[in-house]
C-alpha cells in the first residue's frame, strides 16, 4: 500500500464545494490583495486563538519578522532561541539586525529548554523565541517567567502549533506576540504563502498592521518607513473555509498519532513522541527516534511509504551561521535528536490501514536488523 507523507488532495476534495465557492467569491469581488476577505480572516483568527488581534501577512517568516520590528529588536541585540528549527526563525532575527543566541533543548519534548534560556541571558538579550515544535508547545510557564523577571519579549514561533495548547491556553496568546506561517501543508494551510501575527497588545498590532501596509495609515498617507507583506485576497478567504475545519482535522491527528503509539509500543528501535502534561499536541509532524535512520527510511521508500526528516542540520552548524561561532558538539541534546528523528506520514486523512502498514514495515525492519 502507497502511504504519501501528506496528501493535500484528499483535504482538497473533503472541502472541494466550499473552497471552489470562496474563490469564486473573491474574484467576483476583485478583493485580491487584503481587503475584506483578509479581514474577515484575521477576526476569526484571532478569536480562534484566544487573542485580541490578528494581523495577516505573507508567510510565517514574515511574521516572526513583522513581531520582533514591531518590538523595536534591531542592531545590537540578542534573541534567544532553538536550534532544532526551521530556518525562518534565525532568519527573522537577523533580518532585523539582532543576533540569534541558540540553546539547548529538552529530551523529551524537543523545545526550548527553559533552565538554559535562562542561562544564556546577557545585558544584550531583548527577546526569546520558543519554537513549538512539530505542533507542542514549548514550557510556556516556565519562559514567562525567567523573561518577565529580565524584561525581555516573547515571541511565540508557532508555526506548527495552529491550535496547540498549554494548560488550556492556545499557541500564540501567551506571549507579547504568537507567530503563525500557513504553508500548505500545515495544520492550517494556504493555497500558497500566507502567515500571521496575533497578540493582545493594540500598539504592536497597529504598528505591525502598518508596516506591513507600506506604513500607511490609509491610502497614500504614510506615518513610517514600512514594506509591502500584506496577505492576498484568495488566501484570507480559503483559511476562513479551512479554518472551520481545524479543530477536527487536529483531532484526527490526534487520533493517528495515539494510534502509531500503540502500534509501535512494542517496537524497541523506536522512541514514540511524548506530549507533556501540560500540553495539548496537535502532530503537524509525527516524528519518532532511531538510530538506524538512514537505512529505515530507505526500507519503507521501498514498499511505496515516503517520510521526512525536520531538520538534519541545526541552525548552530548551518553554513549561513558559521560567523556565530558555534561548533559540533555546542547543543548536544538538539545535535543528538537531529541526527535520529525520522518524520513518519502524518495528515488528518491518514487512514487505520496506512498507519498499520507504516507500523507493519517498521517492525519487519526491526526483525531484520536486529
Amino acid at each position: 500500500m502507497k502511504v504519501p507523507f501528506l496528501d493535500l488532495k484528499a483535504q482538497y476534495e473533503s472541502i472541494k464545494d466550499e473552497i471552489d465557492a470562496a474563490i469564486q467569491d473573491v474574484i467576483e469581488r476583485t478583493a485580491f490583495a487584503g481587503g475584506p476577505f483578509v479581514e474577515r480572516f484575521e477576526s476569526e483568527f484571532a478569536s480562534f486563538c484566544q487573542s485580541s488581534f490578528a494581523i495577516g501577512c505573507g508567510s510565517g517568516t514574515s511574521a516572526l519578522y513583522l513581531a520582533l520590528h514591531g518590538l523595536g529588536i534591531g542592531q545590537g541585540d540578542e534573541v534567544i532561541t532553538a536550534a532544532n528549527t526551521f530556518i525562518a526563525t534565525a532568519e527573522a532575527i537577523s533580518a532585523c539586525g539582532a543576533t540569534p543566541v541558540f540553546v539547548d533543548i529538552d529530551e523529551q519534548t524537543y523545545t526550548l529548554s527553559p533552565a538554559l534560556f535562562e542561562e544564556a541571558i546577557t545585558p544584550k538579550t531583548k527577546a526569546v523565541i520558543p519554537v513549538h515544535l512539530y505542533g507542542q508547545m514549548a514550557e510556556m510557564d516556565s519562559i514567562l517567567e525567567i523573561a518577565r523577571a529580565h524584561d525581555l519579549y516573547v515571541i511565540e514561533d508557532a508555526c506548527q502549533a495552529h491550535g496547540a495548547e498549554y494548560n488550556g491556553r492556545r499557541a500564540g496568546s501567551i506571549g507579547d506576540a504568537g507567530c503563525f506561517s500557513f504553508y500548505p501543508g500545515k495544520n492550517l494551510g494556504a493555497y500558497g504563502e500566507a502567515g500571521a501575527v496575533v497578540t493582545n497588545n493594540a500598539e504592536l498590532a497597529d504598528v505591525m498592521r502598518r508596516y506591513r501596509d507600506h506604513g500607511q495609515d490609509k491610502k497614500y498617507y504614510h506615518s513610517m518607513i514600512g514594506w509591502n507583506d500584506r496577505m492576498d485576497g484568495l488566501q484570507g478567504a480559503i483559511l476562513s473555509v479551512k479554518l472551520k475545519h481545524l479543530s477536527a482535522w487536529n483531532e484526527a491527528r490526534r487520533n493517528n498519532a495515539q494510534l502509531y503509539n500503540t502500534l509501535l509500543s512494542d517496537v524497541d528501535c523506536i522512541v514514540t513522541p511524548v506530549e507533556a502534561e501540560a500540553a495539548k499536541h496537535v502532530y503537524h509532524i509525527y516524528a519518532v527516534r532511531v538510530r538506524d535512520r538512514e537505512m529505515l527510511m530507505k526500507a519503507l521508500a521501498e514498499k511505496d511509504i515516503c517520510c521526512g526528516i525536520h531538520y538534519p542540520i541545526p541552525l548552530h552548524l548551518q553554513e549561513a551561521y558559521q560567523c556565530l561561532g558555534y561548533s559540533t558538539n555546542s547543543l548536544p541534546v538538539t545535535e543528538r535528536c537531529v541526527n535520529e528523528q525520522l518524520s513518519l506520514p502524518m495528515y488528518a486523512e491518514l487512514s487505520r490501514a496506512q498507519i498499520e502498514t507504516v507500523c507493519e514495515q517498521i517492525k519487519a525492519f526491526e526483525e531484520v536488523a536486529v
